[in-house]
């Protein structure tokens, strides 16, 4: 079987979430698409599709093949939808830093990494849906963006070889890695302190669409663009990345095993902030947009 692209979301309709296929702009309710019965919770998250991935997606797929006018007149207007987390309970956020040849070259790092140099951020408070207010930390004054590619992973892994490393992946979502420069900009001698940098409320934003694998042969050939009010602040792409996305994996299997749900954020690339000269941060009343590939306009105000 085989059918054009499509992206999966979650949306808020009243009080409810649903989760829904999207198609050339129209969205239809995963419910109604599979018709499946007695599903736990019924369909509100896609973190449930991760525990069988490839079983969902072949029933997903069977049913937009098989009821194609499900996205005609009667489907839901995506420019009108208001997108809720595609994931509400990721296992792990696991975050890779200085993986762009550009980014290092902006920013004072003194080599580049001789392997994936990955922190992990806190997960229930810091993730945002696209369109949810991220309040400005009261204390912090260097608050920066970072438009980056999430590998959403689908299938358990340990010590795999470089060959099996994408097999892992379920697919990619929009990650805006939101720091504190705060705390690199005058960090004392023991070293960064990455929860102070990294780990405060909403300072994850992911959204608003997850694409499945299938549909991005080649993650490391994908344009990045973030912009902040309007304006272009990063315009890359994923070739720049120092590490790509299976040599990532790679690494992560030798310290941890990767389970469904985990998400990997790949690096940025340059035009952060902190790296501008003079350096430029978010400040409330600003709103970042940011777009990789074919994975939709992950907005965020600041307030």
């Amino acid at each position: 079987m085989s059918v054009d692209m499509y992206r999966l979301a979650v949306i808020i309709v009243g009080s409810e979430r649903i989760a829904v296929a999207e198609r050339e702009g129209r969205l239809v309710p995963l419910d109604r698409l599979l018709e499946e019965a007695n599903v736990r919770g019924g369909f509100r998250d896609l973190g449930f599709l991760l525990e069988d991935w490839s079983t969902w997606q072949t029933k997903i797929e069977a049913g937009i093949a098989g009821r194609p006018e499900l996205f005609g007149a009667g489907a839901i207007d995506a420019g009108s939808a208001t997108f809720a987390l595609p994931f509400a309970r990721p296992a792990n956020l696991i975050c890779i830093g200085a993986n762009y040849h550009d980014h290092v070259a902006e920013m004072p790092v003194p080599m580049i990494p001789t392997y994936p140099y990955a922190f992990l951020k806190p997960v229930r408070n810091t993730i945002r849906a696209s369109g949810e207010q991220v309040v400005a930390p009261r204390h912090v004054h260097m608050m920066d963006w970072e438009a980056e590619m999430g590998a959403v992973i689908g299938r358990t892994g340990k010590n795999v070889s470089i060959d099996e490393a994408l097999g892992l992946v379920a697919g990619y979502v929009n990650f805006n890695d939101l720091s504190a420069r705060d705390w690199i900009a005058s960090r004392p001698g023991v070293g960064i302190d990455w929860l102070i940098h990294k780990g405060h409320d909403g300072f994850a934003p992911i959204g608003p669409y997850f694409v499945p694998a299938k549909f991005i042969p080649d993650p490391q050939a994908l344009p990045v663009r973030l912009s902040v009010n309007g304006v272009v602040k990063q315009n890359s792409s994923t070739a720049q990345m120092i590490y790509g996305v299976a040599e990532i994996i790679v690494h992560l299997t030798t310290v941890m095993t990767l389970m469904p749900g985990d998400i990997i954020a790949t690096g940025t690339p340059a035009g952060v902030g902190h790296g501008r000269k003079p350096p430029e941060y978010l400040k409330p009343g600003d709103t970042v947009e940011m777009e990789i590939g074919p994975m939709g306009r992950l907005t965020t105000p600041i307030i």
